[in-house]
């Protein structure tokens, strides 16, 4: 009997909401520029604001606090224009430590061996991710230490997050990653903290000019509201449940396989392993002709397929790193979808160690 593919890549994107889709098909009738002051212009506007309460509410911010953007990679930009020097740690995202290393003065924050940030307590952190994609591993010192941006992508939706109980002057996060549309993410901001103006039409309490994408931003509102309530409701720790019947089952059925972050906090849907000598690009390939779809790390790279930099940081040298595996689950992915995959995986395995 074939079996439909399983989607077990949710931390490159997750799938979209039935909430998020209903949403986007009514602001399609919707004709008006939210710009514009007539009837059509203010019914647009209020999806726009609406979407925003549903978003803040989410995060844990005011609602004007946020400022919709494209992607959280264009908020990032936003954020870090015109700023000489900055700090960040090697395992933030590549949009994020792209902007670090690009500074005049830019300083690289080392990780232990589990992924936690090892840097002076004394000295505030320039961005601070709360969830690798990779990994999964979670750094909670942006609650205890001055933080400028928290990279919050990964984790809104999966974990509560409340940007009011940050040490942080802004943070970013992306609508895709919860089941809203690509294309629409967001930059939050401190009580008092402001960016330079965009020019152009002064959109987003002139924070981002640009018509903004109603339609979009309506999927993003609805899927945050629907992620809240998912939250609310525990349905995370069932998630994570899963994962962990997946590790236990590849764990039992390959003993050299070695767990990546397993002894830190980590995002309850997220497994990076890897087994030494076996390709990671080559276990990808191998399980998309089985019907599972997985990634060799993080998917914000054009389709690239290298040694994992988040490895190499955590102290795997460049054989280990190119030989991982990234499962990311979610709510709609089932226990038999997860032990298929283990017992495909396991047989592949079996395949590659007979060829050695």
């Amino acid at each position: 009997m074939r079996h439909p593919r399983a989607y077990l890549d949710w931390n490159a994107t997750a799938p979209l909401r039935i909430e998020a889709r209903e949403a986007m098909i009514a602001a399609m009738e919707v004709v008006g520029n939210p710009s514009s002051v007539h009837g059509e212009g203010r019914k647009a506007k209020a999806l726009i604001e609406k979407s925003r309460a549903q978003v803040a509410d989410l995060v844990g911010c005011d609602p004007q606090d946020i400022a919709f953007t494209s992607t959280a990679t264009e908020a990032a930009q936003m954020w870090f224009a015109g700023k000489d020097a900055l700090n960040g740690a090697q395992i933030e995202h590549d949009a994020v430590i792209a902007q670090v290393e690009a500074a005049a003065s830019a300083e690289i924050v080392p990780v232990d061996e589990n992924g936690q940030i090892e840097w002076p307590k004394d000295q505030p952190l320039d961005t601070l991710q709360v969830a690798n994609s990779e990994t999964g591993v979670l750094q909670s010192v942006f609650k205890r230490r001055p933080v400028g941006m928290v990279d919050a992508t990964q984790a809104v939706g999966k974990i509560p997050f409340n940007f009011s109980e940050a040490y942080a002057q802004s943070a970013i996060c992306s609508g895709h990653k919860f089941g809203g549309p690509k294309g629409a993410a967001a930059l939050i901001l401190g009580k008092g903290v402001e960016i330079e103006n965009a020019l152009g039409g002064g959109q987003e309490m002139g924070r981002r000019s640009g018509t903004e994408n109603v339609i979009g931003i309506a999927g993003f509102g609805a899927a945050a509201q629907a992620a809240k309530r998912d939250l609310e409701a525990g349905i995370w720790d069932e998630v994570e449940k899963l994962r962990n019947i997946l590790e236990k089952a590849l764990a039992e059925s390959v003993k050299e396989t070695i767990f990546v972050g397993n002894r830190s906090a980590r995002l309850p849907n997220t497994s990076c392993f890897l087994t030494p000598g076996w390709k990671g690009e080559t276990q990808v390939m191998q399980m998309d002709l089985a019907g599972f779809a997985v990634s060799a790390g993080s998917a914000c790279s054009s389709g690239k397929v290298r040694a994992s930099r988040v490895l190499r940081a955590m102290g795997f040298d460049d054989q280990e790193a190119s030989c991982a595996l990234r499962v990311s689950i979610g709510p709609e992915t089932t226990e038999d979808q997860v032990l298929r995959f283990a017992e495909a995986w396991t047989s592949a395995h079996k395949r590659h160690a007979a060829r050695k």
